[in-house]
């Protein structure tokens, strides 16, 4: 059986094609064999396809899956990939969604670049999140691995270009970017917590200080001198929040929403500390001419002028204080008498006044307290048999082990020297420390937010500590294939920009982004090349 095409003329002369299906029988009598036609399908240009789409996949379902793909396939069709397809989809389609490509094509009028640059900038963040990889390995991903719209491959100039701009339309992106995502999600941004990291680098070599600006940016040598604020190596040596206080390192800050949406980060030398960071953003998310915003910090952003620039402009705070600090005002705080409220989450909660013009609230969890007794009770035990016996030994020997606890954090809390030079459990330093168990003490200027409204905002600041570790163990923040500061700023960008997406994603449908990233890479997207050229065709969707 075969399709039968005969050609006919219309009354102006043009030939007119038609299809018939149609087989040979033999005839007995003429001895020869004749055309039999079964089905017309009339005329070629007006051919109702979808009804012989229909036809050819019932014969199929005949036909074991093997035989069927031979049967309908063209016999010079050829296999020629397969890619998966489904997470760079997802992504691409929030990328559209949250209008970013929108952003970055206002961003890019009037400027002399490659007008792919949005698609490289999307290729880099979707491997940021799929498949986190250095710039130049992210080529070969993008060429090979994946398929995504718009951009068959790249080269790693075009990606370091990429980056350069992205660097130049930071703060235009991050402020379009916010409101977008803002007003499309309904976010709620009466709270916005911020917190910092650092990430350190594979070298002992801390770069070379420069002149900056009190936003940690490079000015030319020849700068106004009332614009420089320090001099300072973007790589540089300092208190690292990863334990490699031997490595150089950045530091970066992020601000969060309630919902874990990310809106912006910063980057700062790895000297900064973190007082003197917060005022920079405030300053930099003022110019946003947002809302009344109360914001969420940790205990590295306590100190008073940090305070003073978080009211600036009618905005408010809720920071936690450190109970070890030995201030008035702590130990003031902690002495007023009172009763706990139990709120959920099994939290207790106590407003005290203690005679200024900030709230203290004083939080409490029963079972983080039975925690520190149960940590604190080790230690202890650790220390009591590191200095069993120690009486028999002389001064010396006292004194080398008491510099080797003192390396020891937990254990030298509790060590105490008697003026002879024996060592002993300080009895007092652990009843002290048993009236801390399970508290923690919050600062608070926002008059018009209850005390259980405070304490659960502070606790959402987790967020942030979240979004950290996504940072670091999904899209890799480190380890940094790069040297230069513009290119290490642009880095920590495309992180952000994939924590972006990945959050949204996990918003929206309430699974992990190690979840959705497993389930949508099972979708491919399969290319078959023929006579005809080439396609490429998606498995079904789960």
């Amino acid at each position: 059986m075969y399709v039968k095409t005969t050609t006919r003329r219309n009354k102006d002369g043009q030939p007119v094609r038609y299809l018939q299906l149609a087989h040979n029988e033999w005839d007995p009598v003429a001895g020869r064999s004749r055309t039999k036609v079964v089905y017309s399908f009339g005329r070629e240009d007006q051919l109702d396809r979808a009804a012989i789409s229909r036809l050819v996949a019932a014969l199929s379902r005949l036909l074991d899956p093997a035989h069927a793909l031979a049967a309908t396939g063209d016999g010079e069709l050829t296999l020629t990939g397969s890619r998966p397809v489904g997470g760079v989809h997802v992504l691409d389609g929030l990328w559209h969604k949250l209008g970013l490509d929108a952003v970055m094509r206002r961003q890019l009028q009037g400027r002399r670049l490659d007008p792919r640059v949005e698609r490289v900038l999307f290729s880099l963040v979707a491997n940021r999140a799929l498949d986190a990889s250095s710039k130049l390995a992210a080529t070969d991903w993008i060429a090979h691995d994946v398929h995504i719209d718009g951009l068959e491959e790249i080269n790693d100039e075009a990606c370091y270009r990429a980056m350069d701009w992205l660097l130049q339309i930071e703060p235009e992106l991050a402020k379009e970017a916010y409101f977008q995502v803002t007003d499309l999600l309904n976010l709620e941004v009466d709270l916005l917590f911020f917190d910092t990291t650092s990430t350190y680098f594979e070298t002992e070599d801390a770069d070379e200080p420069v002149v900056r600006d009190e936003s940690g940016r490079v000015l030319s040598e020849n700068a106004d001198p009332e614009l420089v604020a320090s001099h300072k190596g973007f790589r540089a040596y300092g208190k690292s929040k990863d334990s490699r206080d031997d490595r150089p390192q950045v530091v970066v800050g992020m601000a969060v929403t309630r919902d874990g949406i990310p809106v912006r980060v910063w980057s700062w030398p790895g000297n900064t500390g973190d007082s003197d960071l917060i005022r920079q953003v405030k300053k930099d998310l003022r110019e946003w001419s947002l809302s009344r915003v109360v914001w969420v910090a940790d205990r590295g952003f306590t100190s008073a002028a940090n305070r003073r620039a978080l009211m600036q402009g009618g905005g408010g705070y809720i920071i936690g204080e450190k109970l070890r600090s030995g201030s008035a005002e702590v130990k003031a705080a902690l002495a007023r008498p009172g009763r706990y409220a139990t709120v959920r989450d099994n939290m207790q909660v106590k407003e005290v006044n203690i005679g200024t013009d900030g709230r203290f609230v004083i939080c409490f969890n029963p079972d983080q307290a039975t925690r520190d007794a149960a940590i604190r009770a080790r230690l202890v035990e650790q220390l009591e048999q590191a200095i069993t016996g120690t009486d028999k030994l002389n001064a010396a020997e006292r004194s080398h082990l008491a510099g080797q606890l003192s390396t020891k954090p937990g254990l030298k809390r509790f060590l105490r020297t008697t003026p002879g030079g024996l060592l002993r459990v300080d009895k007092k330093k652990i009843e002290a420390e048993a009236k801390l168990d399970g508290k923690y003490l919050l600062r608070s200027a926002d008059p018009n937010l209850s005390a259980e409204d405070i304490a659960l905002g502070y606790k959402q600041l987790l967020e942030v500590e979240r979004g950290w570790r996504d940072m670091k163990q999904l899209l890799d923040l480190r380890p940094v294939y790069h040297r230069r500061e513009d290119r290490i700023r642009a880095h920590v960008l495309l992180c952000w920009l994939a924590l972006l997406l990945i959050r949204v994603a996990e918003n929206a449908t309430g699974q992990t982004w190690n979840r959705l990233r497993a389930e949508l890479q099972r979708l491919h997207a399969v290319t078959y090349t023929g006579p005809a050229g080439t396609f490429r065709q998606t498995t079904d969707l789960t």
